[in-house]
């Protein structure tokens, strides 16, 4: 029934927000971390996610969980805190709260949000890799590379590797009472209702996306051509919690179909769609973010979810309306 409690965690991220915003209009009870409590909203802290037993308390009477923490990359992260911050919150906060569950017996499914890079091979260069032709779906597997990482995404798609890794040794090993859903993102974008400042609303995945309207730099050089909309990310979680949904799978979140998105396309899509903020400066709209091709194919997600992930252009259109709104600037 809807009304079950559903553990979240990392409500305060850009998607966390979001999923807590959808499970309680689907009319679930929530209880979550850091985040303000409210009729059906309920808060735990847990100070640190990497101790043992770290989730005990927290799981205790909910039916569902969705694990959303992990690190994310803001772009001034140094290699001296790549396993600090992207490795062992992915790998050790996966596991800590997945037997937590298998220590009660009420969950009966774990949410967990993956990425796609937990099943692309990206060789050994982080960005840098060569593009080619393989067309990437959720039943392809790749091992995680070795350290030592020179590149923040490269760490980052280890610990999501080593993670997704783990848990099926997990299931396989301990044979849990609940099952296991992973959510595979792209490059995540879209409005954040966390963000209040518009000098970071280009802040994580954002950027990829977003920092070329400014008139910036993402740092990032050639990007992968994934992307999708938070919205269909949370909206994703929500759904998963349906029995209907099979267990034990995992499914890829990302838009415009083979082709990818193309990151420099923001340009035309914001003069076309916010002209007067851009004659006026207010969108520079003068960056250029280059595009590394690469084929993903999440259309079995979209089939089995019933759903058709929003486009490029909605996802961008989110930001910028969010940062005009912030601005006190006029939509237009």
């Amino acid at each position: 029934m809807s009304s079950d409690l559903v553990l979240i965690t990392g409500g305060s991220g850009l998607i966390g927000i979001k999923t807590i915003r959808f499970a309680l209009e689907a009319g679930y009870s929530v209880r979550a971390a850091a985040i303000n409590p409210g009729p059906r909203l309920t808060f735990v802290t847990v100070p640190d996610m990497l101790a043992d037993g770290a989730y005990d308390e927290a799981v205790k009477g909910a039916k569902y969980i969705m694990h959303i923490a992990s690190g994310t990359i803001h772009g001034d992260d140094s290699e001296n805190d790549y396993d600090a911050r992207f490795i062992q919150p992915a790998l050790k906060g996966t596991l800590g709260i997945i037997d937590s569950a298998f220590n009660t017996t009420s969950v009966k499914r774990v949410i967990i949000t993956s990425s796609e890079v937990g099943i692309i091979h990206l060789g050994g260069g982080g960005f840098r890799q060569k593009e080619v032709d393989t067309i990437f779906d959720d039943t392809y597997e790749a091992e995680y590379p070795a350290p030592p990482y020179h590149h923040p995404f490269e760490a980052y798609a280890a610990g999501k590797k080593r993670a997704l890794a783990a848990t099926k040794d997990f299931v396989k090993e301990k044979k849990p009472l609940f099952d296991i859903i992973h959510i595979m993102p792209a490059f995540v974008v879209g409005q954040n209702e966390l963000v209040t400042d518009p000098k970071i609303i280009a802040d994580a995945t954002v950027r990829a996306a977003f920092a070329q309207v400014l008139g910036e730099d993402s740092g990032w050089g050639a990007i992968p051509s994934t992307s999708v909309h938070v919205w269909d990310v949370a909206n994703l979680h929500v759904k998963a919690l349906d029995p209907k949904i099979e267990g034990n799978q995992s499914f890829l979140a990302v838009s415009e179909g083979a082709r990818g998105t193309a990151w420099s396309d923001a340009v035309e899509i914001v003069n076309r769609n916010f002209p007067g903020a851009v004659k006026n400066g207010i969108l520079p709209n003068t960056g250029l973010t280059p595009t590394k091709r690469t084929k993903v194919d999440a259309s079995r997600t979209e089939r089995v979810f019933g759903v058709k992930f929003l486009s490029y252009e909605e996802q961008l259109k989110s930001v910028a309306t969010q940062y005009l709104t912030l601005l006190g600037q006029p939509i237009a």
